[in-house]
């Protein structure tokens, strides 16, 4: 059997990220599908529950190589090995920043725990931040004057993946990405987080945190230059989408211990509308 192109793999793919590429010019779709199989493979990879830990390191490591060595006759898709370093090297993007997506999946491969947000934001740069630093040439963005633009809405998203969800990261190895020390502020341990207590607490602790997001996508908004407005119209639905997504956690009250909060297809292609009109 023949391995999956990047477009296949990109279309198998229900995210957020996929949907919001269909916003792209064909011209430059295509890089970008490169891109996403990519993060996806990466992901995949890390997060497969039937793979040995011994197997799911060798394999992120022969990844990393790539950028190092060049194309692995020793890993699958050959093909998409050759077209992610032809878009590191045809947009001159740092290589750091296709690793940091590798080594964002290297923590998860244990049991995570973060002390303080300052913690937590080295992996949220990592996994998402760097996915939005890459992208932006390859949207027609300036990467320099949007920079910081994908930083920030980069850690708000995975913020707001993070509190949408907790019952799935504890449910797949244990995994906790909510800061420690921001638990102990509302005295909600790790204990009762496992224990999927569900009470004024935590409810407290999830405000906090949902408030935290919310001046995060505020200070996205303002950072974003209006100059790149147009070309940016990707990462401008994944804000709407996301944020979405936390207000309607929000208005629910977090109960995230029972559901998986999720927008319709039909309320996603209503933001892509609404946001290609401006």
């Amino acid at each position: 059997m023949s391995a999956p192109t990047s477009a296949e793999i990109t279309s198998k793919a229900k995210s957020n990220l996929a949907f919001a590429l269909r916003c792209v010019p064909p011209g430059r779709r295509e890089h970008l599908i490169s891109f996403y199989a990519y993060c996806r493979v990466i992901d995949d990879l890390a997060d497969d529950l039937e793979l040995p830990l011994a197997e799911k390191k060798k394999g992120l490591a022969a990844w990393k190589e790539v950028f190092t060595s060049g194309p692995n006759p020793e890993l699958e898709l050959p093909e998409l090995q050759r077209e992610i370093l032809e878009v590191r090297d045809r947009y001159d993007i740092p290589t750091e920043y296709f690793t940091n997506v590798i080594e964002g999946c290297q923590m998860d491969l244990t049991p995570q725990r973060f002390g303080t947000w300052d913690d937590l934001q080295e992996y949220t740069y990592r996994v998402a931040s760097s996915v939005g630093l890459v992208c932006l040439p390859l949207f027609g963005a300036d990467p320099a004057r949007c920079k910081e633009y994908a930083i920030t809405l980069g850690h708000a998203l995975q913020l707001t993946n993070i509190l949408r969800d907790v019952l799935e990261d504890l449910e797949n190895g244990v995994r906790i990405y909510l800061p420690l020390h921001d638990l102990g502020r509302f005295t909600y341990t790790e204990r009762d987080l496992i224990g999927r207590t569900y009470d004024d607490r935590f409810l407290a602790f999830m405000h906090y945190q949902a408030e935290r997001a919310e001046s995060l996508y505020t200070k996205a908004s303002e950072l974003l230059p209006p100059e790149d407005h147009k070309a940016l119209l990707a990462p401008r639905i994944m804000h709407r989408v996301y944020h979405t997504v936390l207000q309607k956690m929000k208005a629910d009250r977090f109960r995230v211990f029972e559901k998986r909060y999720r927008l319709s297809k039909l309320q996603k292609l209503a933001i892509l509308a609404k946001e290609s009109l401006k």
